[in-house]
């Protein structure tokens, strides 16, 4: 499970990792390469509820399958990308790709362990998905910078990896073949019996806000590092990459230690240091502070990965998983489309930098809301 949540998501930062080249290449402007980065996102939205029924009712495996078919048909299509709409129906795919599958990975991670298991499972897990997050920008710096290749070639290199993703994932047991392991007991101290609740709304705007500035974020960091820092398309590349890179051993300690500390406490505290060194980064003069606070924002951030996934799982009943991670993933599909043209018109206004000062106020704001909107069992 965590190297198929590896592959779902290798291809889905390459396309704003690729906007210093795309901007050239395609003779785009902010407001366009906003768009480019809000329109998958949006494709999202309009199929997460449906993709989150349909897991509790066909299950987890054939959902799993389905999503790394459409990952391998948006490859394709970017591989062979001429206009920038091609490019963008490719990474919709793309995108697709990540709501079949987050509803029907999570839920049967879910309950393959215990509830007071679970954070470390979800950190584990978490860090199959931080390793392909990390290895499709360092794909690039690799095939662009090392090899000569273009872009195109690079969505071309992963077609393979996806094709035996997709063999693999025919090896994943079915819920109905795995033993369920939550006793009475368990589920009526940890999870809710109702999937909506004052607690499931006020998590929902806090990703929802977390969402708006991580989305700004990540689509023009590259843009940002290229113009603003005087890095090559490859060395961009190569410390977006690091920074997911960091979660490899960060979502899975992270995970560990909630479980010993409380879910909704540990993830307050790593969250605040993740986005007081994000804040920091662009206030110190360096290229080498720069990314040290960089990749220590990205290492903090992931630490939180277990809890944030567990408090989820402690929100929803457990006949209604899969609806209610597609729940989880909303937010962050509604927010994700909007976030790039919020970005975009900040950098249009006040320069790149501005985008980043503004989504560190938002991490801020995300905190609270957390901190004084959710109730839940370990904190």
């Amino acid at each position: 499970m965590a190297v198929t949540h590896s592959l779902t998501h290798v291809l889905t930062r390459v396309h704003t990792t690729l906007f210093p080249i795309l901007k050239d290449e395609f003779s785009l402007s902010l407001q366009q390469l906003g768009l480019i980065a809000a329109i998958p996102p949006l494709c999202q939205t309009i199929l997460s509820i449906p993709t989150g029924l349909l897991c509790d009712k066909i299950g987890s495996k054939k959902m799993i399958v389905v999503s790394l078919i459409f990952a391998v048909f948006g490859s394709l299509m970017a591989s062979q990308t001429l206009t920038p709409v091609m490019l963008i129906v490719a990474v919709s795919l793309i995108y697709i790709n990540t709501t079949i599958y987050h509803p029907a990975g999570y839920s049967l991670i879910t309950k393959l362990f215990k509830p007071r298991d679970r954070a470390s499972a979800l950190g584990i897990y978490g860090a199959g998905g931080t390793l392909g997050f990390a290895i499709g920008p360092i794909s690039l710096s690799i095939l662009m910078g090392v090899f000569a290749l273009g872009w195109r070639q690079a969505y071309l290199f992963w077609l393979l990896p996806l094709g035996l993703g997709i063999i693999a994932s025919l090896r994943i047991k079915p819920e109905s073949e795995n033993r369920p392991v939550d006793t009475v007991e368990e589920k009526t101290a940890t999870d809710a019996t109702s999937l909506f609740s004052a607690s499931l709304v006020m998590f929902l705007v806090f990703v929802s806000i977390r969402t708006v500035a991580r989305g700004m974020t990540e689509s023009f960091m590259a843009l940002y590092l290229v113009e603003n820092r005087g890095l090559s398309d490859a060395l961009s590349s190569f410390y977006i990459g690091s920074n997911s890179l960091m979660g490899l051993i960060a979502a899975p300690t992270g995970g560990f230690l909630a479980v010993r500390y409380g879910e909704k406490r540990w993830l307050l505290a790593v969250l605040a240091l993740a986005y007081a060194c994000f804040g920091l980064a662009f206030v110190v003069p360096g290229l080498t502070a720069f990314v040290i606070l960089y990749l220590a924002y990205g290492f903090f951030n992931f630490l939180g990965m277990g809890a944030n996934s567990a408090i989820m799982a402690q929100l929803s009943p457990s006949k209604q998983r899969g609806l209610g991670y597609a729940l989880f993933f909303l937010p962050g599909s509604i927010m994700g489309a909007v976030a790039p043209m919020i970005g975009a018109f900040i950098g249009e206004t006040f320069g790149l930098t501005g985008i980043f000062y503004a989504s560190t106020v938002i991490f801020f704001i995300g905190i609270g809301v957390l901190r004084f909107g959710v109730k839940v069992q370990s904190s």
